[in-house]
């Protein structure tokens, strides 16, 4: 009896231990839960304003393009002036050239004929009138020639003026279109990023250069293109985070998620022909798998490289299992 009571006892001073637990583990859910809406709301607001600022980098960009076109156009009006110019130039000097041949000739006759113009002075006159006329119409010729030289040097400055500007639209565009790629460049660093924390812990995913490397034997057994159920359950958790870096990439962005497939140099003994056809259906297999989980086909290509893009070259297993592997690759297209 006595120690019925104790037992009795005991498990009532317990008690309170336990609903202090509870709400201190209470207390600490909700904390959790508040700290993780207050970051999806900021994350939310820096979302906005990226997307606000790409839409403004978009609208500089088509500014620029037909700031370009309009000073192209401009310059293939000014080329052609110059060429009209030009060959007017080249008329007029063959006319002065026909003139002056003529005025040589006239006064080699007077030269010759002197008598004959002492003779006859009506026709001296005529001829001396003509000469006159002569001299005039070059002097005029000349005049144009000076006018038109003028001109062609005053539009070579145009046209050197015009192509300053081409040239410096050309940079700002080329600098527009190196933001362009940089963006991509940070998309991909968050896509790979939120992976790297969600796996993290998984053996054989890590991280090389520019791509996000799988080994084989995570997602699809031996000399086999069929993903196992840990495989797929990795490419599925891939393709919900993708989706969510692809939604805010800007539409006019040229780009691709790559699927590659890799196999060592090992012979193969399976339904495949070659390391070929292998590491090429195990891509298309992610690839179909990714489409399934609603990622969009337009940005999805699915590559096999068989056994000559290895990592390791070594003649060992573990250079093998490194070399036999699925990378994922946000790249331009």
């Amino acid at each position: 009896m006595a120690r019925r009571k104790r037992s009795s006892h005991n498990a009532l001073d317990a008690w309170p231990g336990y609903v202090d637990a509870l709400s201190t583990l209470l207390m600490v859910v909700t904390f959790v839960l508040l700290v993780f809406v207050v970051g999806q709301q900021f994350l939310s607001v820096s979302l906005t304003r990226r997307e606000h600022t790409l839409d403004a980098l978009q609208k500089q960009l088509a500014e620029l393009s037909h700031m370009l076109s309009m000073t192209e156009d401009k310059n293939r009006s000014l080329n052609a002036t110059v060429a009209s110019l030009g060959s007017e130039k080249e008329h007029n000097e063959a006319q002065l050239a026909t003139l002056s041949t003529q005025l040589a000739a006239l006064s080699g006759q007077l030269h010759d004929r002197d008598q004959a113009i002492a003779a006859a002075d009506t026709s001296s006159k005529a001829q001396t009138s003509k000469i006159t006329e002569l001299q005039a119409q070059i002097d005029e010729l000349t005049r144009q020639l000076q006018a038109i030289s003028s001109a062609l040097d005053l539009e070579k400055k145009n046209s050197t003026s015009k192509d300053d500007q081409i040239k410096d639209l050309g940079n700002r565009l080329n600098v527009a279109l190196a933001d362009k790629v940089n963006q991509l460049k940070r998309y991909r660093s968050e896509f790979f990023g939120r992976l790297r924390d969600l796996l993290k812990d998984q053996k054989g995913v890590n991280v090389v250069g520019d791509r996000f490397v799988f080994q084989s034997e995570i997602l699809f057994p031996q000399g086999s293109a069929d993903l196992t159920p840990a495989g797929r359950k990795e490419i599925v958790t891939l393709a919900h985070t993708f989706k969510q870096v692809a939604s805010t990439i800007p539409t006019d962005l040229p780009w691709i998620l790559r699927v590659d497939g890799h196999a060592d140099r090992q012979p193969i003994h399976s339904a495949f022909p070659s390391n070929w056809e292998l590491s090429s259906e195990r891509a298309i297999t992610v690839v179909k798998l990714l489409i399934n989980e609603g990622v969009d086909p337009h940005h999805l290509a699915a590559t096999g490289f068989s056994d000559y893009q290895p990592l390791d070259s070594a003649d060992t297993t573990a250079a093998y299992a490194r070399n036999r592997r699925i990378e994922f690759r946000l790249t331009d297209r």
